[in-house]
C-alpha cells in the first residue's frame, strides 16, 4: 500500500490528504482534520473509500499509521489486499 500526499478542496483550512493505493487501485482518501474540527483537529478523516472500501463508515484515526492498518484490515477482509 501507499499513500501519495495531495491537496484536497475541503472549503476549510484543512487541505492536506492522502490518496491511498493498494498496489495500482485507488482505494481510498484521508484528510487530515483542521482545527476547525476542535476535538478533532489532527487527526485523519477516512473521506472516502472505493470498491470494496465504499460503504457507510467514516472513521477518523489518531495518525497515518493507524489509517493504514485499518485499510489493510479491511483490505485482507474483503481479499484484496
Amino acid at each position: 500500500m501507499t499513500l501519495q500526499p495531495v491537496r484536497v478542496a475541503t472549503g476549510g483550512e484543512g487541505e492536506e490528504g492522502r490518496l491511498v493505493f493498494a498496489g495500482e487501485k485507488l482505494v481510498a482518501l484521508l484528510v487530515k482534520l483542521s482545527h476547525q474540527q476542535e476535538e478533532l483537529a489532527g487527526r485523519w478523516f477516512f473521506e472516502a473509500g472505493f470498491g470494496r472500501l465504499d460503504g457507510p463508515l467514516h472513521p477518523t484515526f489518531e495518525n497515518l499509521a493507524d489509517a493504514e492498518a485499518w485499510i489493510l484490515q479491511r483490505l485482507a477482509a474483503t481479499g484484496e489486499a
